[in-house]
């Protein structure tokens, strides 16, 4: 059974989804690269509009995604630039007026590029110098373009791809003291107008305001470490041809442990509970990361 328009309009908001990445600004000796394939499965329920009639909103996600970063000289400063395409299969399913409804999708989702530079405390160095280099406080920019190429098609109420294109900026501070590393981000994502939306309407959405805190303890390496993260994520308000939404709002907490394998090898494990959600996905996630560097 297809699912009804209404129940479109409310799920395309909740993807707005948080990432919780600790140690994203640590620096690295210039040249490295790195590959990264990534599988996910998420679950949950998806809050929805009270003044509709849909009830018992649900989702599940499975995702695969693959990567690939290198550590650059951005004019003296160390930075970072990659991209990475998702790839994913989900079932949504809703009570409307009293029936179920359901959908499933399967393809690639839209796939990003992304730029990251440490303005402070994290220079480009040379192999020699990187031996002798010891983190303090670091302090960053990272900025995230999303491409509307993933599938989508207007006719369908629920789609991988959003047909309109995203910008994250991420502003970030991190300090090491000892065998912790304590982090602080904020930042914001801004979406571009899908003038191609179900049924031929427009949609424009507002920015998604984020923060989040992450404390990272070292396990005897420094390469092996667990993490304990939490943001905060709210905004991105909805207007379809003209009538406003609900804005988004949730609070996250995630578990992280990464254990390197070898020089070139590591694995990462993750876990993202939503803590609490006023509107949109209130989901349980579970990922696993390889990551091969060179």
């Amino acid at each position: 059974m297809k699912l009804r328009p209404l129940l479109l309009l409310l799920l395309a908001r909740t993807g707005a989804a948080q990432e919780l990445e600790p140690r994203a600004l640590v620096n690295t000796l210039i040249g490295t690269n790195f590959v990264l394939v990534a599988t996910g499965y998420l679950y949950g329920s998806v809050l929805l509009e009270p003044a509709l009639p849909l009830e018992d909103g649900q989702a599940d996600l499975w995702t695969l995604g693959t990567g690939y970063i290198r550590a650059i000289n951005f004019f003296g400063l160390a930075g970072k630039v990659g991209f990475g395409i998702p790839f994913a299969r989900g079932t949504w399913r809703a009570t409307f007026n009293g029936a179920d409804t359901s959908a499933t999708r399967t393809g690639f989702g839209d796939p990003s590029i992304r730029l990251s530079v440490s303005f402070l405390g994290a220079p480009a160095l040379s192999p020699s110098e990187f031996g002798s280099y010891r983190q303090g406080t670091v302090a960053g920019l990272m900025m995230l373009v999303t491409l509307p190429v993933g599938q989508y098609y207007p006719e369908r109420l629920i789609n991988l791809g959003s047909n309109r294109w995203s910008v994250s900026t991420r502003l970030g501070v991190s300090q090491v003291l000892g065998k912790w590393m304590l982090e602080a981000y904020a930042g914001a994502t801004f979406y571009t107008r899908n003038d191609d939306f179900f049924g031929g309407k427009e949609l424009t959405q507002e920015p998604l305001f984020e923060g989040q805190l992450h404390f990272i303890r070292f396990l005897g390496s420094a390469r092996a470490w667990l993490a304990g993260s939490i943001g905060h994520a709210s905004g991105a308000r909805s207007t379809i041809d003209g009538v406003e939404k609900s804005s988004i709002s949730n609070t996250r907490l995630s578990l992280s442990y990464r254990q390197p394998f070898g020089r070139h090898h590591s694995l990462k494990l993750a876990y993202i509970n939503g803590l609490a959600t006023r509107l949109g996905g209130d989901f349980d996630t579970f990922q696993v990361a390889w990551q091969y560097a060179w």
